[in-house]
C-alpha cells in the first residue's frame, strides 16, 4: 500500500501569507525523510481555504529538495487552466524530477474560484472531460492539436519533448457518479475525499472498478483516498484537537464550497453535492454533516487509526492513502507532532 501526504495550504494561524506557505511546503520534505510514498499540493485560489494556486510551481520546488519522493498535482483543476499550458508544465516538471511527477486532474466545484476565472461551474464537466483527453494524448506524444467546443489549438510540438510514458501516473478526482464514469473510461486512476461513511461510497466504487476492467481489460488499479488526519497518543488530545482544529476546517470547507446551498440542483453532473446537502439537512443539519465528516477521517490514536484502516480495507478494498496532517490551523508544532507519530506508529502496518 502506498501512502502519500495531502498539502492543503490553509492558512487558518492568524500568520502572514509567506510564513505558512513556506512551513506548509517544508512538510513535503519531511514527508520524504519519514518515508511517505508520494507528496500532493491542492490547487486552490483567492481564500485561506486552500492558498496554492500553481501546484506545479510548487511540486518544482519540492522536486529540487528531494531525490526519492513522487510528485502528485493532486489536483490541477482543468477549466481553470489551458491544457496546451498543462501539458507544457507536466512534462517539464516530468523532466525536472526526472520522472518522479504523477498528474492528478481534477474540475473543481466552488463557484467564486469559477467566477474569478470567467468560467461557469455549469460548463465544467464538458470542458473537463474535452480537456483531458487533450492533456492525455499531449503528454504521451508532445503533440497538442484539438478542435471541440471548448478548445481550439492547432498541431503544437511541445518543447522540451516528454521523455516517458504516463501510463499508470495519471490520476481523476472522482467525487460524482460522472466523474467515476469518466475516470474508468478514461483509464484514469480514481482518488476520493474521505466525506463521511465509506459504505455509502461502494456502490461507485463498484461501478469504477467493473466498468475499468470491462473498457481495459485489466483490473483497475487501487484508488486513493485523501484524508485528514489527527493522530496523537493521548485520547483526550485527539477530541480536543478535533473540536477545535476540525471544526474550523469543516466550516471552510462548508462555506467555501457552499455546503448546504441549493445552486447545485440545477447542476446535473453535480448531483452528488445535492444529494450530500440534502442529506445533511435530512438527518440533522450542519452539526450531523460534521459528526459524519469526522467518522470518515483518520481521527485517533496510532492503534485506532491502524484498526480504522483494517475495517475500511474490508469495506472498500485495495487503496492507497494521501494523508493531511495541516489544517484548521492547527499549530506547526503539533503538526510535526502527530505527523513523526503517524510515520512511526501507523506508516509502517499500513505499508505492511
Amino acid at each position: 500500500m502506498k501512502v502519500g501526504m495531502h498539502l492543503g495550504y490553509q492558512n487558518l494561524h492568524g500568520v502572514p501569507d509567506v510564513e505558512s506557505f513556506m512551513k506548509e511546503a517544508k512538510l513535503a520534505v519531511e514527508a520524504e525523510a519519514m518515508g511517505f510514498d508520494y507528496v500532493g499540493p491542492v490547487e486552490h485560489h483567492f481564500t485561506d481555504y486552500g492558498a496554492c494556486p500553481d501546484p506545479f510551481q510548487l511540486l518544482a520546488w519540492i522536486a529540487a529538495k528531494t531525490t526519492t519522493i513522487d510528485l502528485v498535482s493532486a489536483a490541477v483543476i482543468l477549466p481553470w487552466n489551458n491544457p496546451l499550458r498543462v501539458v507544457e508544465q507536466a512534462i517539464q516538471l516530468d523532466i525536472l524530477s526526472e520522472g518522479r511527477f504523477i498528474l492528478g486532474m481534477g474540475r473543481g466545484a466552488a463557484r467564486r474560484e469559477f467566477r474569478s476565472f470567467g468560467v461557469e461551474l455549469a460548463d465544467s464537466r464538458e470542458m473537463f472531460d474535452e480537456a483531458a483527453l487533450i492533456i492525455m494524448e499531449g503528454i504521451e506524444t508532445g503533440i497538442v492539436e484539438a478542435d471541440t467546443k471548448w478548445y481550439k489549438i492547432p498541431r503544437t510540438e511541445i518543447r522540451p519533448r516528454p521523455f516517458k510514458s504516463f501510463k499508470g501516473r495519471t490520476i481523476m478526482v472522482t467525487m460524482s457518479p460522472s466523474s467515476v464514469d469518466v475516470a474508468a473510461r478514461y483509464g484514469l486512476k480514481a482518488l476520493r475525499f474521505s466525506q463521511g461513511d465509506w459504505r455509502n461510497a461502494i456502490p461507485e466504487i463498484t461501478q469504477y472498478r467493473q466498468q475499468f476492467e470491462s473498457l481495459h481489460n485489466t483490473t483497475a488499479p487501487p484508488f486513493i483516498i485523501s484524508d485528514f488526519v489527527c493522530c496523537f497518543d493521548d485520547k483526550q488530545r485527539v477530541a480536543d484537537y478535533t473540536d477545535n482544529y476540525f471544526a474550523k476546517m469543516f466550516s471552510t470547507v462548508a462555506d467555501h464550497y457552499e455546503f448546504m446551498s441549493d445552486h447545485f440542483k440545477d447542476l446535473p453532473s453535480y448531483a452528488a453535492w445535492t444529494v450530500m446537502g440534502e442529506a445533511a439537512a435530512a438527518a440533522g443539519g450542519p452539526d450531523k454533516a460534521y459528526r459524519d465528516y469526522i467518522s470518515g477521517n483518520m481521527i485517533g490514536s496510532p492503534e485506532e487509526l491502524v484498526e480504522h484502516h483494517r475495517v475500511r480495507k474490508e469495506m472498500v478494498g485495495d487503496y492507497e492513502m494521501l494523508a493531511n496532517f495541516s489544517w484548521g490551523g492547527m499549530p506547526y508544532e503539533l503538526v510535526y507532532e502527530q505527523l513523526k507519530l503517524f510515520a512511526d506508529k501507523v506508516l509502517p502496518d499500513l505499508k505492511g
